[in-house]
């Protein structure tokens, strides 16, 4: 028996308010997948330099490369599979890829077992984000695409910001390990449960769309095409979506430097563990909460604005970052660098589902999130680098610097795909 919303005529119904139930059940769902990678933020980078002793800031910040570069691969195919399988049984297999990240990382004894929990961390993030996503704009239909990914975004990220919080809180008290991944293991068991006896397939909604979607002006974007000519289109043959993929992917390459180059500049000018949990936190808590106003507005106003907005007040904090050294200016900079990442992220995802045909949008999606999330392994690989041979504060400010270039090219790049714009 179809478990799609229907009529009881037996049609599908799109929107928000018809499938409220399953659409906040998937909110849900996805602040787990938002909490199991807020238990690394505060912690790891500490974990690394307190623990195992890595000085060098490359070998530290691998546990990024093998994340970003495992998520990004995952991205892409969770797409492909989602379409061929269904949402379901791939948001499910993602949530059993989680289970033994929490305890990999409280009992690890080499750095090289800290890696491995990431790439299976990586998997996860990449089946489950990827899944709730495209399961989100199935369910809504095009009226309210920016909304649904606000309240997608939004709930994963303030969740990964209530969770940096609290394991640096419980890190202070009780130590970088076990006590903090105890959450991450509390996550895992939850969300499989929910996935897995709860959560209902949508691609039904996805073929009803498409059944009634009017004959694309662009001839690339009719729904016959296959992966490859889906990958062509996305990553550099049509404007917008080309445009996106590269800003999706400098976003994540600035969020690589938050998460494993900003602790470690905090505690270089002698902030505690708790005080950099507040920071940790700070910024993706802004991100979050953010997009419950920044996808709503996107679907008034337009996308192209608030993304080439989005960049060059990203690239400002991240400047303000390497000038300061006290907390007050590190915190206005995690305020500025949350509003900003906040304006772009849910807006992306919205001009993807905007141009890309519903017959193959879970595999644009797919495609689109693997530049977004290689931007994991990129940033931290250049950061990395460039911390070793030049220092923290130059690295940073290298990013900076790519930050306002991609807002750029999304200015002169980028067209208007909002259907009401």
């Amino acid at each position: 028996m179809s478990t799609d919303t229907t009529t009881p005529g037996g049609a599908v119904r799109l929107g928000l308010r018809a499938n409220l139930a399953q659409f906040s059940l998937l909110v849900a769902v996805n602040a787990l997948v938002g909490g199991m990678l807020g238990q690394e933020r505060t912690v790891l980078p500490l974990l690394a330099r307190d623990v195992f002793h890595l000085s060098a800031y490359t070998a530290a910040l691998t546990y990024i490369v093998a994340f970003g570069a495992t998520k990004a691969i995952t991205n892409f195919f969770a797409g492909t599979l989602s379409d061929r399988y269904g949402r379901k049984p791939v948001l499910v297999a993602g949530w059993m890829v989680a289970l033994p990240v929490p305890a990999l990382l409280i009992w690890a004894p080499a750095w090289g077992w800290i890696v491995f929990a990431n790439v299976l961390l990586g998997m996860n993030q990449g089946l489950t984000w990827s899944t709730t996503v495209i399961m989100k704009i199935d369910l809504v239909g095009p009226a309210r695409r920016g909304l649904a990914m606000g309240f997608n975004e939004a709930s994963g990220y303030v969740a990964l910001a209530a969770t940096a919080m609290a394991t640096g809180a419980v890190a202070a008290h009780w130590g970088l390990r076990p006590a903090p991944f105890l959450l991450g293991a509390a996550y895992a068991a939850l969300a499989l449960g929910l996935s897995t006896l709860a959560v209902h397939e949508t691609r039904g909604h996805a073929r009803a769309e498409a059944a009634r979607h009017p004959v694309p002006r662009n001839p690339d974007h009719h729904g016959e095409l296959t992966t490859g000519q889906i990958a062509w289109i996305t990553s550099f043959r049509d404007k917008a979506l080309s445009a996106a993929s590269q800003a999706g992917m400098v976003n994540n390459l600035n969020d690589a430097l938050a998460w494993g180059v900003f602790p470690l500049l905090f505690a270089a000018h002698g902030l505690t563990v708790a005080r950099i949990g507040v920071l940790a936190a700070l910024y993706p808590a802004v991100w979050g909460f953010g997009q419950l106003v920044t996808g709503w507005w996107s679907d008034r106003v337009g996308r192209k604005h608030l993304i080439t907005t989005g960049m060059l007040v990203q690239a400002a904090a991240i400047a303000l970052v390497a000038t300061g050294t006290t907390f007050p200016v590190w915190a206005t900079a995690q305020i500025l660098l949350g509003a900003g990442t906040a304006l772009v992220y849910p807006t992306l995802l919205a001009a993807i589902g905007d141009v890309a045909h519903p017959a193959w949008r879970a595999r644009a999606v797919g495609v689109y999130r693997l530049w977004r999330d290689g931007g994991f392994a990129v940033g931290a690989l250049l950061a990395g680098a460039l911390a070793d041979a030049y220092g923290l504060t130059t690295a940073i400010r290298a990013v900076a610097a790519l930050t306002a270039a991609s807002g750029l090219v999304v200015a002169f790049r980028m067209y208007e795909t909002h259907p009401r714009s």
